[in-house]
């Protein structure tokens, strides 16, 4: 079976999901990093199902005394044929 490559103009909303920080005064703890990647992959396996149409790429080096710091932000644009249904639900909620 030949699936149909995805348009531009197929999707009608777009959620920017971000993994990761490049600000050193806030540092990500591991169960921040986890509900990241735990939405993230809500996008892309719950339905409707999402497709990554974009990804930035972040970059922060900083200079810490005698120490250098190199921090990584990656901001995934997930596209859907519509708004999910549990996207209002969280905004309900206040996540």
């Amino acid at each position: 079976m030949i699936q149909k490559k995805a348009e531009l103009s197929d999707f009608h909303y777009v959620k920017l999901v971000t993994i990761g920080s490049v600000n050193p005064n806030t540092p990500l703890s591991d169960k921040d990093r986890e509900s990241q990647m735990d939405l993230l992959n809500r996008c892309l396996n719950d339905h409707p199902r999402g497709t990554i149409i974009a990804k930035d790429i972040s970059i922060g080096r900083y200079q810490i005394g005698e120490h250098e710091l190199t921090m990584e932000k990656v901001s995934y644009h997930v596209g859907f044929t519509r708004k999910p249904a549990w996207e209002s639900e969280e905004k309900g909620q206040g996540l």
